[in-house]
């Protein structure tokens, strides 16, 4: 049987950030996540984002994949000047939808600083906004999620289902070689949704399965570290599979790559990076960036006897953000068929962040986030 899954690339935000780090807090080993306490701001981390991704579908069949994110991105820990126009944090929000059967892919874009009231992150309870979208709890501790940019828009309620996911080792996900150069990173692997997307300015009733991912820490790419590559996958038997590879410039794997797998009772097992493999094959080139993308992959857990095939149902889901940093990637809903030993299994979500060009590296220079050699770039995070 196979299912639609979404699968998502993105840069790390964070790139080259350690020399820009003084006066931020790091992630030290021996946090605890506290909920709902921990869903809202940690404004002393300089980088800190909310990612949902998620595969919904209407009452007549039709399937999409979406991805809503919010990124704060300290600049300042601590402004001289006291004015409101002060920029300590910029925040950046991206939206998509991928449309399956009509074969489309639209995205929207923010980037303010908080300014008086345009764009912030509480800090004693969960809301995080860009202007009208925003992300937090609803009073029975539902997460709402609401966004739209010209035909395109979600309002979604998620509940948060299996327990939340510590995605590192004793609190603490490790990016690389260099002190400090990690995050605090938890999960929601498998949220009920329900709502409405609005796709081609036609508003749609929809229900599915999202994913949540909430970091924050001083992440970035160490010399030598060329980017990332990301999956999550919900399995019809209940578990949930999270595996990212960081790679080297030299082709090898970062020995920093790591996963999760989660049992169906929400029991998590740690994944190392000698116990998951993410072999890409086909390309797509895109006409408008002249990057070039995988669009099918193999992934292999074979401590849990998974061997998974995934496809993008789309080939062109290129994100262009001129307006928010300047940075392109490619994300979006695959579709995925595959085996756990002698047993077919199903996936119902997301995931891969894979290769990413730079639409304009001076402006990204310009925006704090690395200064790379000009390659197309591996990268972080959806659908």
């Amino acid at each position: 049987m196979t299912r639609l899954a979404g699968v998502a690339t993105w840069i790390l935000l964070a790139a080259g950030l350690a020399a820009q780090s003084v006066g931020w807090r790091q992630a030290a080993p021996g946090y605890r996540f506290e909920f709902p306490r921990d869903h809202a701001s940690h404004p002393d981390f300089k980088v800190e984002w909310w990612y949902y991704t998620g595969n919904v579908a209407a009452a007549d069949g039709r399937r999409f994949g979406y991805q809503v994110t919010f990124f704060r991105i300290g600049v300042e820990p601590a402004p001289v000047n006291p004015s409101r126009w002060a920029v300590r944090d910029l925040f950046m929000a991206h939206l998509a939808i991928t449309d399956i059967g009509r074969r489309r892919f639209q995205f929207a874009e923010r980037l303010n600083r908080a300014g008086p009231g345009w764009a912030g992150a509480d800090l004693a309870r969960y809301r995080v906004w860009n202007e009208d979208w925003e992300a937090g709890l609803d009073p029975d501790g539902a997460h709402r999620l609401r966004a739209a940019g010209g035909d395109i828009g979600i309002d979604l309620r998620l509940q948060e289902g299996k327990p939340p996911v510590d995605q590192g080792i004793d609190g603490v996900s490790r990016k690389g070689r260099e002190a400090g150069n990690a995050a605090h990173y938890y999960s929601l692997t498998r949220m009920p949704t329900a709502g409405s997307l609005l796709v081609g300015g036609e508003r749609i009733e929809v229900q599915g399965t999202s994913w949540m991912d909430h970091e924050f820490g001083r992440s970035f790419l160490e010399t030598g570290q060329d980017g990332w590559n990301w999956f999550a996958l919900q399995l019809d038997d209940g578990t949930d599979v999270m595996v990212y590879e960081f790679v080297r410039s030299d082709g090898r794997r970062d020995i920093h790559s790591a996963g999760s797998h989660v049992d169906a009772r929400g029991r998590p097992r740690p994944l190392g990076v000698d116990e998951f493999s993410i072999e890409p094959g086909e390309r797509w080139q895109s006409a408008r960036s002249g990057g070039s993308y995988p669009i099918a992959w193999r992934v292999r857990v074979p401590g849990e006897g998974l061997d998974l095939d995934v496809r993008a149902a789309i080939a062109d889901q290129e994100l262009v953000t001129e307006r928010s940093g300047g940075v392109t990637y490619w994300e979006g809903a695959v579709i995925v068929e595959g085996r756990r030993r002698q047993g077919t299994v199903a996936l119902a979500l997301h995931g891969l962040r894979k290769k990413e060009p730079f639409a304009d590296r001076e402006r990204l220079r310009g925006l704090d986030l690395g200064d790379h050699d000009g390659q197309p770039f591996q990268g972080r995070h959806l659908v």
